[in-house]
Order: C-alpha cells, then sequence, then structure tokens
C-alpha cells in the first residue's frame, strides 16, 4: 500500500471530528506533505520511536503509539514474565507526552499488565533507576529526549534498566508490526485501573532513593572541596530543575544560580528553540547570567536530563564550550583518581565507550589499569553490555559517548544528566581548591596524554529524498574504496555492515588514516541526517587541529561529487 492509499485508509477510519482526520482533511492537496506523513512506518531505531507530532504513519501519534504499546504488550505477555512485576513509566515537557504517557498506563492495564506512573514530568535516568528498584519488566519513557519541539519519543527499556536492543527489540517489533492502526487495543480507564491497583502511581519516594544514590556518587569529602564555587545550570525547560537543584543544595553547593527564564517546562522551549545541549547556542542565556554572576562553570541538561554538556570560563573571560570526548575524559579522569585515592578503584574495572567516541578517555582509563570495551552508538549498546563484562569478571566503572552522554554509575543504565551535573559540580569545586579552573584540569591532562582534537559534521537531509541520498553517500564511501583522503593514506577501512569482532552489524563505516588520524560515518538513528566523526592527536594541539581540518576537507570535496 503506498502513501497515498494509506492517507485515504486513514481519512475513512477516523472519525468526524477526530482532531487527527481534522489535520490530514487539511493537507488533502499538498502530496509531498502527505508521502512525508505515510511513506513509511514510524519504527525503532537508536532510542525506540521518535518523529514528528502529528496524523499519519510516519508521526507520533494516538494511533502510532497505541499500536506500539499493544505489541509491547503482547511480547511482554508472551514471554512468560509476571505481568505484576509491572512496567514503569515517565513522561518529560513535550506536548502530548502526558496523554501518551497515560495512554500507555491505560492499554497496559487493559491487558492485566501492572503499571507504575509518575504523576508529574521526570528525568530519563530516574525511570531507569525506578525500573531496578521496583523490579519491573519493563519502562517506557514519553519524551524526544534533544529534539526540536515538533517531536516527541516513546524509549523502551527492559528489565535491567537499559533501553532494549537486540531480541528484545526485535520481538517487540514483531509483534506492533502484526496489529494494524485501527485495531481495538484493550484498555482499562485510569481511575478504575487505580482502584484494581493494575496502575500505581509513583513519586516521593523513588525521588528520594534516586537522589540519595546520585549524592552517592561524591567522589571527595566536602573538605576536599571549594562549595563556594560559582555555576550556572540551566535544565533548557526539562525535567532536570527540581533534581539537579535538589542535589546541589542538599551538597552544599552555596553559590549556584539557575537561568530563570529556563527554570520552569516549556514544550516550546521559547528561549532556546532546539533543547539540544551539545549545541553551545544553548548556552546563551547561561552566558549571560554566567558574566553577571562570575560563574565559573555552566551546567546544561536537555529536557528529559540524560544529556548534560558545560561551558568553562577561560583565562580571557570568556566561556568555552567542552564537547562531549572532553567533558567524559576528564570526569573519567576525576573518577578513577579519586576511587584509587579512597581504594575503591575494582582490581577489573571496565569502560565502555562507542565506536565513534575518541580515544582520550580510552587512555585516560588504560592508564589507570581500566579495560575498555567497544560498543555501537547509543546508551542501549553501551548499557546493555554492562551484563557482558560483568559476566567476564569486569566491574563497570564508566560509560560514555561523544554526544555528550556518560553513565557514571552501574545503577542507572542510560546516559545521567543529573548525576554527571553533581559530579561536574563537585570536579570544579575540587580543582578550585587546589587553585586550578577545569580548564587548567584539561590542560594538564593534554600535556600527559596527548592533544586530542576532534569534529562532528552533521549533513540534515529531511524526508523521503533526503534519505535516499544519506543512503547513496554510505554507499559511495563504502563501494569506491578509497585509498586516501587528503594528504592521509588508508591504513584500515572498517566496515560494520555485518558486525565486526563484538560488535553487531550496524551501518557504520571507519577509516583509519596516517599519523594517528581516523573518522567514522554513520546515519542517524533518531534524526534525519548523516554523522561524520573526526580525530587526531599529535603532542601539539595546532598540529592536531589542522589534521582534523585537512580530513574533514577531503571528505566534504567527495560528498560534493555525490549526486
Amino acid at each position: 500500500m503506498n502513501a497515498f492509499e494509506q492517507y485515504k485508509l486513514w481519512l475513512d477510519n477516523l472519525a468526524d471530528g477526530d482532531p487527527l482526520r481534522d489535520e490530514l482533511i487539511a493537507i488533502k492537496d499538498d502530496e509531498k506533505e502527505i508521502n512525508e506523513r505515510f511513506y513509511q512506518e514510524i519504527v525503532f531505531g537508536t532510542a525506540g520511536l521518535r518523529g514528528i507530532c502529528g496524523a499519519g504513519t510516519n508521526r507520533m501519534n494516538v494511533l502510532t503509539v497505541g499500536r506500539a504499546t499493544q505489541g509491547i504488550a503482547n511480547y511482554i505477555l508472551r514471554s512468560g514474565a509476571d505481568p505484576a512485576k509491572g512496567l514503569a513509566i515517565a513522561y518529560d515537557c513535550r506536548y502530548h507526552s502526558k496523554e501518551f504517557s497515560e495512554l500507555v498506563a491505560s492499554i497496559m492495564a487493559g491487558n492485566g499488565i501492572r503499571a507504575y506512573l509518575f504523576p508529574e514530568m521526570r528525568p530519563t535516568p530516574e525511570l531507569s533507576f525506578a525500573i531496578r528498584k521496583l523490579g519491573c519488566i519493563s519502562g517506557v519513557n514519553m519524551t524526544a529526549s534533544h529534539n526540536p519541539k515538533e517531536y516527541n519519543g516513546y524509549k523502551v527499556y527492559w528489565s535491567d534498566g537499559a533501553q532494549i536492543s537486540g531480541e528484545v527489540s526485535d520481538g517487540m517489533l514483531s509483534e506492533i508490526q502484526k496489529l494494524d492502526f485501527f485495531d481495538e487495543f484493550k484498555t482499562c480507564p485510569l481511575e478504575e485501573a487505580k482502584e484494581k491497583g493494575l496502575i500505581v502511581m509513583i513519586g516521593e519516594e523513588m525521588d528520594r532513593q534516586y537522589l540519595d544514590y546520585v549524592e552517592g556518587m561524591s567522589q571527595h569529602p566536602a573538605d576536599q572541596l571549594d562549595k563556594n564555587i560559582c555555576l550556572v545550570y540551566t535544565p533548557l525547560n526539562g525535567a532536570g530543575s527540581i533534581p539537579v537543584r535538589t542535589v546541589l543544595t542538599e551538597m552544599g553547593y552555596t553559590n549556584f544560580h539557575l537561568v530563570p527564564e529556563q527554570e520552569m517546562p516549556d514544550p516550546e522551549f521559547t528561549t532556546v528553540g532546539y533543547p539540544n545541549p551539545e549545541d553551545p547556542k544553548g548556552f546563551e542565556l547561561s552566558e549571560k547570567l554566567g558574566k553577571k554572576v562570575g560563574a565559573e562553570v555552566l551546567i546544561a541538561t536537555d529536557p528529559d536530563s540524560d544529556r548534560m554538556a558545560i561551558e568553562v570560563l577561560k583565562k580571557d573571560g570568556e566561556y568555552h564550550f567542552l564537547n562531549g570526548n572532553q567533558t567524559g575524559a576528564m570526569l573519567i579522569a576525576y573518577m578513577a583518581q579519586g576511587m584509587k585515592e579512597a581504594g575503591k578503584l575494582p582490581e577489573k574495572a571496565a569502560l565502555i565507550k562507542s565506536i565513534v567516541t575518541g580515544d582520550m578517555g580510552a587512555a585516560i582509563a588504560q592508564s589507570y589499569g581500566i579495560r575498555v570495551f567497544q560498543a555501537l552508538t547509543g546508551f542501549k549498546n553501551i548499557c546493555g553490555k554492562i551484563h557482558d563484562v560483568e559476566d567476564m569478571g569486569y566491574a563497570y566503572f564508566f560509560g560514555y559517548e561523544e554526544s555528550i552522554g556518560c553513565a557514571p554509575g552501574e545503577a542507572v543504565r542510560d546516559k545521567d544528566g543529573v548525576c554527571c551535573a553533581m559530579l561536574v559540580a563537585e570536579m570544579a569545586a575540587y580543582y578550585k581548591k587546589k587553585g586550578m579552573t577545569l580548564s587548567d584540569a584539561l590542560e594538564e591532562l593534554y600535556k600527559k596524554y596527548g592533544y586530542f582534537s576532534e569534529a562532528q559534521v552533521s549533513l540534515v537531509k529531511e524526508g523521503a529524498e533526503g534519505a535516499a541520498l544519506i543512503s547513496r553517500i554510505m554507499d559511495a564511501f563504502r563501494d569506491g574504496h578509497p585509498t586516501s583522503f587528503g594528504p592521509f593514506t588508508v591504513q584500515k577501512t572498517t566496515d560494520y555492515i555485518h558486525g565486526y569482532e563484538d560488535i553487531p552489524a550496524s551501518n557504520v563505516l571507519r577509516f583509519d588514516l596516517e599519523e594517528g588520524t581516523w573518522f567514522a560515518m554513520r546515519p542517524s538513528g533518531t534524526e534525519p541526517k548523516i554523522k561524520f566523526y573526526y580525530y587526531s592527536v599529535a603532542p601539539d594541539q595546532a598540529v592536531s587541529q589542522q589534521k582534523v581540518e585537512q580530513m574533514k576537507q577531503a571528505v566534504a570535496e567527495m560528498i560534493g561529487k555525490i549526486q
């Protein structure tokens, strides 16, 4: 069935007055828009379902969410798991997030599966924590993470607290695809389900347990910290506001400031537009407040508070953005040294990083005797590998990827922006006590381990035509077998399309070049873009950065020839 046949089917099946039907009628003469909404079904990517809200098979709406939920319920029931163990549900500040979360709870209850539902928005890491604390079978978070305001998403977790992957993901998808969007899904009204004990509201008690865990991740005692350090924090109008503020207050930080325009929930993200702390533009208001109050460090989390990024004050009086490789490396060094001094660093500790993450964190970890493991991009893969390393006799130490995501403790099996915000504040306070800034600390790491440089380039290509172009770009690099890029000869090409060593199959290419340079490329699993990751290392920062620029230029020239 093509896009226009699907469009007509939805019009025929939606009742008069249904907002989704009205939305479709409004685009009846727009063939391109109809095709965009119906050319495919919204599918599981790196983090479950994610897409623009609206009517259509390729959109987030009550039909696509309802179908996915019924399919997941069917999978849970057929897995043989005890439905009384239940499923935990959270949501963020986005449009329809609460509506979708209540729909998920209603369908789960209708299928006899207990649903543990937060009454208000909560950060993603707390959901992962709650799944493990409650002993749930699964979990769902209604969030589009850092995507623009038009988006929403559906992150699915399994009993280990990590996002679904492998057999579980495939099994759920199989059950979902057996269903029609207009099937009569089993539901139970919320109040009736609460009376039957099929929906259980959770909140303050779980909040306290999660915050106690975060505060327990502290690496140094108070007498080694200057807790009067001036900090600015922004939750970018998302779920991090209350937990981060609570943690910093309870841990005795006396001089932190929240960006007032971004403190409260706002699904429009009025003051930031694109609520991704990976984009330095998200720090504009933080920088303004930081200069007013004299802040040394600016901290930001995304709307569901799994991602965290920082800017640090440099000697020229300006704030400098640290990318995910730099922040991750600094946290690895800080935690490894702190645990070593306290005698708490496991003899067989494990670091897990994605295959497109830089090498600086790995170099630091290895200097402390920490084994480095690789995983595919996304925390469903990074935290999903914790079981494997534990089975090998290793103790999980840290997981991270270049896109400002870190999982610093095993109790949360996903990125944890709340815990990372606490650790950054403490790290800054620790170095301030020593008369150093975070910029000074990073420079010390470069002097010791080498000047690592990196750059990420994303080409955004929307819709069906964009997806086709991204596919042609991957094919050109894969099938063309390039032997050089600019002045660098290709030493090794690694194609993950059929898997590589212990890494599962994925559409990723890596080119190792001369002089410690390399780059990787992959289509995004959650956004309409193709990403390029460039890395180099040298004894001199300028030389290292020049090598990155040379790679970028050579790759851009090759892309420019692809039609």
